[in-house]
């Protein structure tokens, strides 16, 4: 078996994410890293996804303390994200690297045109050689301030741009166990019982350690190794790609998904659930079949035609998601329901009462 360590030494795109508590605490860090990506330029491209505009801006307009109120929040964002550039700017630029500012609200990756053509700017930009900097529109998307962290875009960030590699930087050396010691290596799969309590809410940012397991797992499905390692680290990116043994690694296993099932199971938000019987889940579980009105016991939430939803089996745990061809209210009416049977009842075609085609579908590990 190969070392998954010593495998990030041919990666060539990489996307970098780097937590509010380490831009705000060290205003030195964006030279730090430059520093670093500007010695193996050209030979490999990195896009930055960069939190701390709220950390910086909320203390540039005199709040003593992160504020929670919406509309300071926003106003946060706006004053700290001039500041944030301008760190990145001037420190890529110290190497003559260019900075291009790229801010992105869920809607717009939500959506698969406005997606495309966010792959399509920064492909356009990583080919001239500039270093994207990416952060989350906060100033005028809510549902990201209240509800997005950095930990997520990043992850959805790394299909989009093709990378092999995600760092997480973070104030910590990696996952720790329970007994404060540093995991070297997490299966994508691996659960988060052994955190203990001091990983799960940092104090200037919005996303915690579960959440970067989290990230982990979503870019490992898209083809990616992923590291969760400290910031104050030295030459913590160099020393990764020179294969050295530092935070923790979840490597990329099993075949990548494609770009736009990874798009249904990871960026999409699902507007509801269906609960299947257990030989439909079984079914599911087992291959690439789509899922019939017969297999469907129930229905929750609302949703339309074409919306993204969970897939759970009796006992609650979610099989995998997918887009809908039925609204809730049909799925309700056809729910547990023989195809030709019911297919003639309604006058349609037995093809037309598939509830999500298996094209549409991603079964979860």
């Amino acid at each position: 078996m190969s070392d998954p360590r010593a495998a990030l030494s041919k990666v060539r795109r990489i996307v970098v994410k780097i937590g509010s508590s380490g831009l705000a605490g060290d205003a030195e860090l964006p030279r730090q890293l430059a520093a670093q990506l500007a010695s193996v330029a050209p030979a490999r491209s990195f896009v930055i996804v960069s939190s701390g505009a709220i950390a910086i801006g909320f203390k540039r307009l005199g709040y003593r303390v992160r504020p929670k109120e919406m509309s300071r929040l926003q106003a946060s964002a706006a004053a700290g994200q001039v500041a944030l550039m301008r760190r990145w700017d001037d420190a890529l630029a110290e190497h003559g690297l260019a900075s291009a500012q790229v801010l992105l609200t869920h809607a717009d990756l939500a959506d698969r045109v406005r997606l495309n053509n966010a792959r399509e700017a920064l492909g356009a930009l990583l080919e001239a050689g500039a270093v994207p900097i990416i952060n989350e529109n906060d100033t005028v998307a809510t549902d990201e301030i209240r509800f997005g962290d950095n930990d997520q875009l990043a992850a959805m960030v790394t299909p989009l741009v093709g990378a092999e590699l995600l760092v997480l930087l973070t104030d910590v050396d990696g996952v720790l166990d329970a007994d404060g010691r540093r995991l070297t290596l997490l299966a994508p799969e691996q659960g988060l019982a052994s955190l203990p309590r001091a990983q799960s809410a940092p104090s200037l940012g919005s996303g915690g350690m579960a959440s970067k397991v989290s990230a982990a797992r979503k870019a490992s499905r898209a083809g990616a190794s992923v590291v969760i390692a400290s910031a104050r680290t030295p030459n913590v990116l160099l020393r990764l790609l020179d294969g050295e043994d530092l935070g923790t690694l979840v490597p990329c296993e099993g075949p990548a998904l494609k770009a736009r099932l990874h798009w249904i199971a990871y960026t999409l938000r699902p507007r509801g659930a269906l609960l299947l019987d257990a030989g439909a889940a079984r079914v599911l579980r087992a291959g690439r079949s789509s899922l019939l009105p017969v297999g469907v016991l129930g229905v929750r939430g609302q949703f339309d035609r074409g919306d993204a939803v969970r897939l759970l089996d009796p006992e609650g745990a979610e099989v995998g998601r997918g887009l809908t061809r039925l609204g809730a209210a049909e799925v309700a009416r056809v729910a547990g329901q023989h195809g030709p049977e019911l297919a003639l009842s309604l006058g349609v075609g037995a093809h037309d009462l598939v509830v999500v085609h298996r094209d549409d579908l991603v079964i979860f590990r």
